[in-house]
């Protein structure tokens, strides 16, 4: 090592270097989605000189844009959407959706922009006295995000068919459904927000806060695996890692990146993992996991409703938040929606055959929180994730009312997220099976929005992080990532996750680390600057 990054560009292809680097900058941010993308902008903005290292490769927007559903899944999901939570006991296993790539699981969310529930808010500031993350405190983060992504309420013409149909089920039965909030500018409809936006309609981290990081000298490294956090006399001086080879995934040239603040934000799985490997230690630190488990019903009607003309996620339902469940209108593209029908075969083409007549609609679980991030053979954590009886009782009510939404809309048969039963053709089959004995691995769950593995909390006790998102364990090193929120919430959680790294990073634009560093950084200044941090490390 002992060399800068090589060349001027803003974005460098990691994975393609012929040799490592030895670099100095203010920031280093580990991982480039929701909380990283953030902090990089706006510290970058402020005048600091901010490197981000992100392990996934680089798509650019008009790049992924042209994927097939198939080949998002393939190249910007981790693990190409073969990821896991292990059920531990009456636990179904849990696919969990994240992002592997610049810009993170923003790149693959379906744009819905929820503020944390004010419920929430008071839990947190009655029992848990985190008074800074009041709903008012948190008021001017929410609003800066939302202005940045330009949320937008769903429009009643991106509605396909199928979800107009499944909204007046719904309402017949005494639920309103609600045009929900995302960050876009220009939706056509595609419903392919899962893999990555084919209009470039998405305003996901990427696109948002990235170009201004990279306007205001702000670099970031692709295929870039940070292994740990630099730590002397109790405080953070930089990373080292490996970058990945473009071809082979493996591990080659090492890097070191020094910096007066690093901050984690490799995501509530990996972020845990980097803090036990660089010497940080805590009881809560990879516990109390939240991953909100959701359940999608498919509702066969008799006549074409075609579910993916339209918005992906255009509607919900929050009229049971108080029982744990908020609704959501979901229908992915017909190669991807086609996978989750039952059958083999011959039985298997029939349904197919009929996809134009197929709606979807999900829903999630405000869980308790029973999930564990342990390192593994590999570099992939494994989460292992105990579903507390309350909430496996939740997601069964959850499939039923999912299911007295579809019939209500006209369906005549239902294919539910259990394994083995190959459809239901009546109200009575619905009721039965959510009480009939069911082993909870026959239920296909899958979650987004794993957080908590490193809970921000107001005591030492409480949690690994303080409420300015610094390390209790280690000056200079914060996380801005899904890991710190103290608990599920109960809705999709990338404003949540946007809105808590934005106050993060408007702490530490004050910090007396970074200010100390004001001045010019071309020239002898530079020069000096990495001299003094090589004498220093």
């Amino acid at each position: 090592m002992g060399q800068s990054i090589p060349g001027g560009d803003a974005i460098v292809l990691g994975g393609k270097l012929s040799r490592g680097f030895d670099e100095v900058c203010d920031v280093a941010v580990v991982g480039s989605g929701s909380g990283g993308a953030v902090v990089a902008a706006l510290l970058a903005e402020a005048g600091h000189r901010v490197i981000i290292l992100e392990e996934g490769p680089y798509y650019a927007p008009d790049e992924y844009a042209r994927f097939s559903p198939t080949e998002g899944l393939r190249r910007l999901w981790r693990e190409a959407g073969l990821l896991a939570a292990f059920g531990v006991g009456d636990t179904p296993i849990i696919a969990l959706a994240t992002g592997r790539c610049v810009g993170g699981s923003s790149v693959l969310t379906g744009g819905v922009c929820f503020r944390i529930p004010p419920e929430v808010h008071h839990l947190w500031v009655r029992d848990l006295g985190l008074f800074p993350l009041s709903e008012k405190a948190l008021e001017p983060a929410y609003e800066d995000v939302e202005k940045r992504l330009d949320v937008q309420e769903v429009p009643a013409s991106l509605r396909s068919h199928a979800t107009r149909r499944l909204v007046d089920g719904a309402e017949s039965i005494g639920i309103p459904m609600k045009s929900i909030r995302r960050n876009i500018r220009g939706c056509q409809g595609n419903a392919q927000c899962n893999t990555g936006c084919p209009a470039e309609a998405k305003r996901s981290v990427d696109v948002a806060y990235l170009p201004s990081a990279f306007e205001h000298g702000a670099r970031v490294v692709s295929d870039a695996l940070v292994e740990r956090v630099i730590l002397e006399d109790g405080a953070a001086r930089g990373v080292v890692g490996r970058l990945l080879d473009v071809r082979t995934g493996k591990p080659r040239h090492r890097f070191r990146v020094r910096a007066k603040v690093v901050v984690l934000a490799a995501g509530t799985l990996h972020t845990p993992v980097i803090l036990r490997q660089s010497g940080v230690d805590h009881p809560a630190l990879g516990n109390h996991v939240t991953v909100h488990p959701a359940v999608r019903v498919c509702a066969q009607f008799d006549d074409p409703v075609d579910g993916h003309v339209g918005a992906m996620q255009p509607v919900y339902s929050d009229h049971l938040a108080s029982d744990g469940l908020t609704i959501v209108g979901v229908h992915p593209p017909p190669n991807i929606l086609a996978a989750a029908l039952p059958g083999i075969g011959a039985a298997h083409r029939a349904r197919i055959r009929k996809i134009r007549g197929l709606g979807s609609i999900g829903g999630m679980v405000h869980d308790a929180g029973g999930g564990s991030v342990r390192t593994a053979p590999g570099r992939e954590p494994v989460l292992w994730y105990r579903m507390a009886p309350r909430d496996l009782a939740r997601v069964r009510r959850l499939i039923t009312v999912l299911g007295e939404i579809a019939f209500a809309a006209g369906a005549k048969t239902l294919y539910p997220p259990v394994f083995g039963i190959t459809g239901i053709r009546s109200r009575k089959e619905l009721l039965r099976l959510e009480h009939e004995p069911l082993d909870p691995r026959r239920i296909e769950c899958m979650a987004f929005h794993p957080l908590g593995s490193a809970r921000m909390a107001a005591t030492p006790r409480g949690g690994p992080v303080s409420l300015s998102g610094e390390v209790r364990a280690a000056r200079g090193l914060y996380v801005a990532d899904g890991s710190i929120l103290p608990t599920s919430i109960g809705v999709n959680s990338q404003i949540a996750v946007l809105a808590m790294a934005t106050r993060i990073a408007w702490g530490l634009r004050e910090d007396e680390r970074l200010l100390a560093r004001h001045r010019q950084r071309t020239g002898l200044g530079a020069w000096w600057d990495k001299a003094i941090w090589q004498i220093r490390t």
